[in-house]
């Protein structure tokens, strides 16, 4: 009996916490929606009355969100069945949404923090200011057991009709501008807010659906063109070359595929014949071994499976983690997986033995991890805003970056520079940052949780770029290091000047988020993944070389 009457208590305990956890977050709601100029505060984010209290406990979440952590990249209103790549028409936009303690800490505040572009005269990837996306994204299998709460149903492409517009159905190309453009000494970084028709030719390029602008405030030094559009039969979630640039992998629903750099043709399809046919399982994660014998994958069905691309068999399958697995890294010798899970855990598998070598557990979800390239530091990012070095051999914590200066929202992607002596960060907030870490501890000594982020060994934040529009859902460095790349929400690419902190370019060529992004290890060539069911490689080069001949 009084086993019961603990567990009872336990029970009111854990009601009251999610309760008020509930209420705070509704109150930071609402003062977002007023200062943004929405409802008042006697308006729900639902536009209903204040939800009076918790009917029900609030399900599992990991860290303030729902299983499916990218619920709110792409869009597709709760309970129906709408197509969600698109902006939702007008109809649906006055559908009531479900109250924020029934769809989780995340997505309601991804549902307050950002009600769709305000009305611009400059540009916006080339689309019409959009009504405010719901939070759903490639969801989580309908047969399969153990996960977490169910998300959404998976999206589907819609038909150009679906836009709220009677005009056709927006492609890349240029709006109307019915206002002046904002004169160009005043553009820093927000280039999607020039306009394409006032450009001189030599601050643009246009090609067939896609452009890109180019900082008027700098010198142009880099130029881009499309080479190869690889579609899809459904949302690409990520992409990633070869060590040698001869292929690229994207992982979309069920499947990983290989594609040749060269013609862009499908060399390979790796499915597992073997699970439920049953509901969706997206590829969140492919990565290739530097041999480029074996590619690794990782899915919503909490597997890794190590691929052997000639024989199109599974060489291990790894088990252990308790949710979707969202980000995995080859170390560079070949011999072990870095591995990042909604189940707050980072893990090291060994390849030769087939076991785990490492488990390091955080407070939040995994969205990401990066191996260093001398395989000494494992980075990670999270929920809770951090990101964390380990030291990948003992598992001790050695950097955790954050407070004043660190993000204020999810980190969503991590990348190590090729001298494992600084790394960069996307994240929910919009921005991108880079963080010097030319003082890694001594012996891989472990540092106190309580440190603040001024004390830890001297790593800091040395530059943080602002520009996208949206959430930074992917960032890496070119080989060189004289870039970094970031996708985002906006449907954008930009390239940062790692020293200034400037964009030289911003280039809109998806018509959904841009999920992933990745250069090749050889240099010249960047590949990305969208909700648009496309995977694109593109060529970038130094203006000087424009004259020489394409290889």
């Amino acid at each position: 009996m009084e086993l019961v009457r603990q567990k009872v208590y336990n029970l009111e305990q854990n009601q009251v916490a999610i309760k008020q956890r509930y209420e705070e977050d509704v109150a930071r709601l609402r003062h977002e929606l007023e200062a943004r100029g929405g409802p008042p505060s006697h308006v729900s984010i639902s536009g209903l009355p204040p939800h009076a209290g918790l009917s029900q406990p609030q399900p599992p979440a990991i860290g303030h969100g729902p299983s499916n952590l990218f619920g709110g990249i792409m869009a597709n209103p709760p309970g129906q069945g709408a197509p969600g790549l698109v902006p939702p028409t007008q109809d649906q936009q006055q559908q009531q949404v479900p109250p924020p303690h029934q769809m989780g800490a995340s997505q309601a505040l991804q549902q307050g923090a950002f009600g769709g572009y305000p009305p611009s005269h400059g540009m916006n990837g080339g689309y019409n200011p959009q009504p405010p996306q719901t939070t759903a994204s490639p969801g989580p299998g309908k047969g399969r057991v153990n996960r977490g709460p169910p998300g959404p149903s998976t999206p589907h492409q819609a038909p150009s009709n679906s836009y709220p517009d009677a005009r056709p159905s927006p492609q890349l190309g240029r709006p109307p501008s019915p206002l002046p453009p904002h004169p160009s000494h005043q553009i820093i970084n927000n280039l999607a807010d020039l306009d394409l028709d006032s450009l001189r030719p030599e601050q643009k390029r246009e090609g067939n659906e896609w452009f890109a602008i180019f900082n008027p405030r700098i010198p142009r030094v880099l130029d881009v063109d499309l080479k190869h559009t690889l579609n899809h039969d459904s949302v690409v979630c990520c992409v990633r070359f070869s060590q040698d640039g001869r292929y690229v992998a994207t992982g979309c629903n069920r499947s990983a595929q290989i594609f040749d750099v060269a013609d862009g043709r499908q060399v390979t399809k790796l499915q597992d014949e073997t699970v439920d046919k049953d509901g969706d399982l997206y590829i969140r994660s492919v990565c290739f071994s530097p041999d480029g014998r074996y590619l690794a994958t990782g899915a919503e069905d909490k597997q890794i499976r190590v691929w052997d691309i000639g024989s199109r068999t599974i060489r291990n399958t790894f088990s252990g983690h308790e949710q979707d697995i969202y980000s995995l890294d080859f170390s560079r010798d070949g011999k072990h997986i870095a591995s990042g899970s909604g189940d707050r855990s980072v893990r090291l598998w060994d390849l030769e033995s087939g076991r785990e070598g490492l488990c390091l557990t955080i407070e939040d979800g995994v969205t990401t991890v990066a191996i260093s390239p001398t395989g000494e530091l494992v980075a990670a990012g999270s929920l809770d805003k951090s990101v964390r070095v380990w030291n990948a051999h003992t598992g001790n914590l050695l950097e955790r970056l954050d407070g004043a200066e660190g993000h204020k929202d999810s980190v969503y992607s991590v990348a190590f520079a090729p001298n494992g002596k600084s790394l960069v960060s996307g994240s929910l907030d919009k921005t991108i940052k880079m963080w010097e870490l030319d003082n890694p501890a001594p012996n891989g000594r472990m540092i106190g949780p309580g440190l603040a982020s001024r004390d830890r060994m001297g790593s800091k934040c040395v530059k943080t770029f602002e520009g996208h529009k949206d959430f930074v859902l992917s960032v890496a460095l070119t080989p060189d290091s004289r870039w970094v790349l970031s996708g985002s929400k906006d449907r954008g690419v930009q390239f940062w000047d790692p020293r200034t902190g400037d964009t030289q370019l911003m280039l809109q060529g998806h018509k959904n988020s841009v999920i992933s992004v990745a250069p090749s290890p050889q240099g010249e060539l960047f590949a990305t993944g969208s909700g648009d069911k496309a995977a694109r490689i593109w060529r970038s080069v130094f203006t000087s070389l424009l004259s020489k001949p394409r290889v």
